[in-house]
Order: structure tokens, then C-alpha cells, then sequence
């Protein structure tokens, strides 16, 4: 199991290279100041999308990020 140092830093790492520096720090700022829970958002995230649909956006994800 990664530390929680070990973990911050991985994260900020995928942030920053799917978003950019600015955008990850407005993120995290965002997440901070919202008192966001994850796990609530999560079991939200798929509400009424059917299994197609969520494997259309899978795919298209998929698409954009392996370049």
C-alpha cells in the first residue's frame, strides 16, 4: 500500500497531466471548498445511463487519452 505522501503525489501527477497545473490546483481548490464527497458523487455518476451509453463514453474516453 502506497503512503499517504506517496499517494498526494501520484495524484497531483495525474492531475496535472490530464489538466494542466492551473486547472489541477482549481480542481483541488474546488474539491476543498465544496466539502465534496466522493462517495456520493460516485454512486450519482452513472444514475440513468444505460450500459451502452456508458460504454460509448468508455470507449470515446479511451480514444482521447491513449494518443
Amino acid at each position: 500500500m502506497r503512503t499517504d505522501t506517496v499517494l498526494k503525489v501520484e495524484a497531483f501527477d495525474l492531475l496535472t497531466k490530464q489538466l494542466g497545473e492551473v486547472d489541477a490546483e482549481r480542481f483541488i481548490a474546488i474539491i476543498k471548498n465544496d466539502n465534496f464527497d466522493y462517495t456520493k458523487w460516485r454512486s450519482n455518476i452513472f444514475a440513468g445511463m444505460s450500459i451502452e451509453e456508458i460504454h460509448r463514453q468508455a470507449t470515446q474516453f479511451e480514444k482521447n487519452t491513449t494518443k
